[in-house]
């Protein structure tokens, strides 16, 4: 009996692994992949996880991603952005913890919130953006940028080289970058 056991849990395991490798693909390389971007600037700690679409020779913005319609900011699982210090984003509070990051890209500028709601991934069954603006911390929205080259994967990362600190996000020939400041616990 327990030989009959073994025999079948080998050939069920077997026909997992082979069902795990052909149908699912789970051995191939994520056509977005999941990606970081992180600083610390003393004790101030920032975070950004998010999935790397290619442009792969498509339209991106107004095409793959339609203009004036909420976006996943990626790929995949819904991206996240955590910052274990109070911030201020042009002029509005954000406090410390972490946030998901949904934009609303536009020809000439975006939206960009910060929703306190975790969502496991970016999209539902229907392709529609789980956001829930009801969970919306802050909304802002910044001017594009056209670049001169290509970015050919969707690109977040930190960039203080001038002292002040701006999350940018770029992506085929677009760049938007939002200004952070860590909030001044000195009182006037």
């Amino acid at each position: 009996m327990l030989k009959r056991l073994l025999i079948f849990l080998s050939i069920l395991a077997l026909g997992l692994l082979l069902y795990s490798a052909f149908v699912e693909n789970i051995f191939s390389p994520r056509l977005s992949p999941k990606d970081s971007a992180e600083i610390t600037l003393n004790d101030l700690n920032l975070k950004v996880e998010y999935n790397r679409p290619s442009k792969r020779e498509r339209i991106v913005f107004g095409a793959l991603v339609p203009f004036e319609k909420v976006w996943r900011t990626g790929a995949n699982e819904a991206t996240t952005f955590e910052t274990n210090k109070d911030l201020m984003i042009e002029g509005i509070l954000l406090k410390k913890g972490k946030y998901t990051i949904w934009t609303v890209p536009m020809e000439q500028s975006w939206k960009v919130m910060f929703n306190t709601k975790q969502y496991d991934w970016g999209v539902n069954e229907k392709m529609e953006p789980m956001w829930d603006p009801n969970y919306d911390a802050l909304e802002i929205e910044v001017p594009t940028q056209q670049l001169d080259e290509t970015v050919e994967k969707f690109t977040i990362a930190f960039d203080n080289k001038t002292g002040n600190l701006k999350l940018t996000m770029a992506w085929d020939n677009t760049l938007i970058e939002v200004p952070i400041e860590e909030r001044s616990n000195t009182k006037s």
